[in-house]
């Protein structure tokens, strides 16, 4: 486990969430821009699984809509110089 996921881990049960949620959240949240955003999510008030869940399944989108968007530019970028 990455850093950051495993600080989210530790973060979680100390959060008194269950040790399995938390393992399958952190196994999601893989990378370091994944696993920080739900560490600030996280880090305040207790929030239900279902929001945990929720929120995981946003900032994962999210990061997919950030890779697409710039294949898209660099792809565009790429296009404009072959063609000049």
């Amino acid at each position: 486990m990455k850093e950051k996921s495993q600080q989210l881990y530790d973060l979680m049960l100390q959060k008194g969430y269950p040790e399995e949620f938390s393992r399958i959240i952190c196994l999601e949240m893989n990378t370091d821009f994944t696993a920080e955003r739900m560490i600030n999510y996280v880090a305040g008030e207790k929030k239900r699984l279902g929001d945990v869940a929720d929120e995981m399944v946003a900032i994962k989108d999210l990061r997919e809509r950030l890779i697409n968007k710039h294949i898209s530019e660099h792809a565009n970028n790429s296009f404009l110089h072959d063609s000049e």
